[in-house]
Formats: C-alpha cells, structure tokens, sequence
C-alpha cells in the first residue's frame, strides 16, 4: 500500500496522536545497550543516537537534556510526499515549539519539549481544519 502524497489530504487527515511517556535522545558509543527499546536510532560519526523512553535512559544513567513528548502523525503519508514538514513546521515556529521530526515508513513522528505538548496538538490540529 502507497502512502498518501497530496498535500491537502495529508493536512486534513493527519490525526495527530500524543504517545504515553516522556522521551529522551541520548547518544551511544556503539551499539543499543541490552534491553533498551529506542523508538528512533540514528547513527553519526559521534555516535549512536537512541530516541527512548526517558525511563530507561534514567536506569542505564545515560546523559540527556531534552525531554520530550512524542506526537505519531496517523495518516499513512508517503516518503515521497512534499511539504507536510514544512506546514508542521510553520505552526509550531508560530507557536515557538522546537520540532523534531521523523519518518517512518508509513508515519511521521514528531518530538516536541514535553511542558508545550498540549500547545503542540493544538496548533497541529489547526492544520486538520484548514
């Protein structure tokens, strides 16, 4: 199944859903420690980056200093779909809320501060009714 790639529909279909929790990045050496689930892995030169539950960070005593909450975009976007990050991004820079965004196959994800996620699903859901 091909992801949605018009841009309106994508808009105002998006759904965006506040995951449980509270997330953190932190950056590895290596490889992910034993146990740790991350929800995004990101490999640089530095190292590896894991997006994962502020909880687990805190029980491996990784270092962090963003916390934030986690906002799955439900509707199927594609990978070749134009322009959703720069609306996203438009309203959250109206509303001054960093923003970091993420694809999956099938979803984008973004991670917002933690204190602005309600101001965050608000601003996103003007999108819905645009």
């Amino acid at each position: 199944m091909t992801g949605e790639t018009n841009l309106d529909t994508l808009l105002r279909t998006m759904s965006p859903r506040l995951n449980d929790g509270r997330f953190v990045y932190a950056r590895v050496k290596a490889d992910v420690p034993a146990g740790i689930v991350p929800i995004v892995t990101v490999r640089e030169q530095e190292g590896l980056t894991l997006v994962i539950a502020k909880e687990q960070a805190d029980e491996l005593g990784l270092a962090y200093n963003y916390v934030a909450a986690w906002i799955t975009l439900e509707v199927h976007s594609s990978l070749d779909a134009v322009g959703l990050t720069a609306a996203i991004s438009r309203v959250l820079t109206a509303e001054n809320i960093s923003a970091n965004v993420v694809a999956g196959y099938t979803h984008d994800h973004v991670f917002v501060p933690y204190e602005r996620a309600g101001d965050a699903m608000r601003a996103l859901l003007t999108l819905t009714s645009a």
